[in-house]
């Protein structure tokens, strides 16, 4: 549960709040579920999930972004992450990211949540775009992708599996 957990951003349904060291328990529930974590790398033991949690927070002190908690307004329950994280060398292009638990795949939250992940990168932190990519089994990811309106642009290796995954764009329609 959430509790009374800020969100800097909301949706419909979902908060999006901040990781930070006291969330251990939450990254638990996401990132050491083996059905979350199969084509990102997992599964993870409670060691890499801590270091994924550090690094989360990390980026956000860095960077100002990270794959933020996203919660249900309805009940406070973690529903899984969304966010962006550096990519590549252009400080104006970020990767879009997100995992959801598998008790809400099929809901449309990821796409919700993507959506707001992207309203917030081009209206709040005026990127000029953003880079996804995902596990070549992941067909639903894929579809969420085209759906959201990145284009097919490249393949690249995706350092935690060592496989070959398609890449996209999104560009901002309002960038110069």
């Amino acid at each position: 549960m959430s509790g009374s957990r800020p969100y800097f951003l909301t949706t419909e349904r979902l908060g999006f709040s901040h990781w930070n060291e006291d969330d251990f328990a939450l990254a638990m529930k996401l990132w050491a579920d083996p059905r979350v974590s199969a084509l990102i790398g997992g599964p993870f033991a409670a060691e890499d999930v801590r270091a994924r949690l550090s690094r989360q927070i990390q980026m956000s002190l860095a960077y100002k972004v990270q794959y933020w908690p996203v919660f249900l307004l309805h009940n406070g329950e973690l529903a899984g992450c969304a966010g962006l994280r550096p990519y590549g060398d252009d400080e104006h292009i970020l990767e879009l990211g997100f995992h959801f638990r598998p008790e809400y795949w099929g809901q449309g939250l990821a796409h919700e949540a993507a959506r707001a992940v992207i309203a917030f990168a081009f209206e709040t932190l005026q990127l000029k775009g953003l880079f996804a990519g995902h596990h070549p089994e992941n067909a639903a990811s894929e579809r969420l992708l085209r759906k959201l309106g990145f284009r097919f642009t490249h393949q690249e290796i995706y350092a935690p599996t060592g496989l070959l995954n398609p890449a996209y764009l999104l560009l901002n329609p309002k960038a110069p």
